[in-house]
């Protein structure tokens, strides 16, 4: 299987199924330098692990991250970086009945059309689970970018149609409730709608937005290595993720040029906006302002209802899932979202550096 590897100079490759022994990561092209411990990885896995809430799967793992290499006296050695979690609560039976049956929504026919085989158990590569891999990558981009000055924060925009009401928009909110929206109130609501789309063995979809402070201009470039490109790639690889937005995204479409450009001004010496319609990005550049990223997650197609499929002898049948889902995906997917971005955002940074023959002298001076 190819398309595992993501990234030009911090290129990270995620391994591993979801019912297997273990799922990692291995990063490639962190420098040397950075002091890293398995408590910064941890912190970020904990947001994405099962079993934490009503709002989540119900399977449980410790989801405990194990650092294999790259490290040394508990600083980064600049040599490839190999991260590591065990799957300690796979049931595996839960999947006898999709071995023969295509669950609707999922890879599964995809799978049997591309290799004529696949891992059935809990979706093999396309569960959720290898998520685990990108997170562990993106604390460590997330750690460099900090030390820039460069911050990358994700929350739940909406869920279903209960959207936060942003100018409620709180940072700590977000990382309390159960489904990591910055609004107390549309948090509650959510959760009463999440409730009566458990009670009628359904699931539900919502959105997810990122914000990214701090970067200076000129990150990212005009043609096929645009920013906004690369950070739809990133995005649009999550699974569930349907449609990724950059700064007004298709609300810009209803709009005229006057109404959708973002005037310049000087303040305090430096290029501003007074506006931020493009979402801090111009021409496949970053142009100094917050970046907005928004991301559109359909309802986890894994329900406890009876469904219409096909199964691998070609014959029509009724199918229903069983195992441990997810209502929702979003609240979990938050990290992963924040993580693909500043995977991306340092990668475009590194990029960066030989862009001006001034920085290549002054680096080497």
């Amino acid at each position: 299987m190819a398309g595992s590897t993501l990234g030009n100079i911090f290129k990270i490759t995620t391994w591993g199924e979801s019912h297997g022994k273990a799922l990692g990561v291995v990063v490639d092209g962190c420098p040397a330098g950075l002091p890293l411990s398995e408590e910064d990885i941890q912190k970020y896995l904990d947001r994405r692990k099962p079993g934490t809430s009503a709002i989540t799967t119900q399977r449980k793992e410790a989801d405990q991250v194990e650092l294999l290499s790259g490290i040394f006296e508990g600083k980064t050695t600049g040599t490839p970086i190999s991260l590591m979690v065990r799957n300690t609560s796979q049931i595996s039976a839960d999947y006898t009945e999709i071995a023969e049956n295509y669950r609707p929504g999922h890879a599964d026919y995809c799978f049997d059309a591309k290799y004529g085989f696949r891992d059935y158990r809990g979706g093999g590569r396309s569960s959720g689970r290898e998520t685990i891999g990108r997170v562990a990558a993106g604390a460590i981009a997330a750690k460099i970018l900090e030390q820039m000055g460069i911050t990358v924060f994700a929350y739940t925009r909406s869920i279903g149609p209960v959207d936060a009401d942003l100018t409620k928009f709180n940072r700590t909110t977000a990382r309390s409730t159960i489904t990591a929206m910055p609004d107390v109130e549309a948090d509650e609501k959510a959760c009463a709608y999440l409730q009566q789309a458990r009670e009628a063995c359904d699931s539900v979809g919502g959105c997810m937005e990122c914000l990214v402070e701090g970067l200076p201009a000129g990150i990212g470039d005009p043609v096929f290595e645009k920013l906004d490109a690369n950070l739809a790639k990133a995005i649009m690889s999550i699974g569930a993720v349907k449609a990724v937005e950059i700064g007004d995204g298709a609300e810009a479409s209803r709009h005229t040029g006057s109404e959708n450009n973002d005037p310049f001004r000087m303040e305090n010496g430096k290029v501003t906006k007074i506006s931020n319609h493009s979402g801090g990005i111009l021409g496949g550049m970053s142009d100094g302002s917050p970046i907005i990223v928004r991301a559109y997650v359909k309802p986890t197609p894994s329900i406890f209802r009876p469904q219409q499929t096909v199964n691998r002898s070609g014959e029509n049948t009724e199918l229903t899932i069983r195992g441990r889902h997810d209502p929702i995906i979003v609240p979990r997917a938050v990290v992963v979202m924040e993580c693909m971005t500043a995977i991306t955002v340092l990668d475009a940074m590194m990029m960066n550096m030989s862009a001006k023959l001034e920085s290549l002298l002054e680096f080497y001076r």
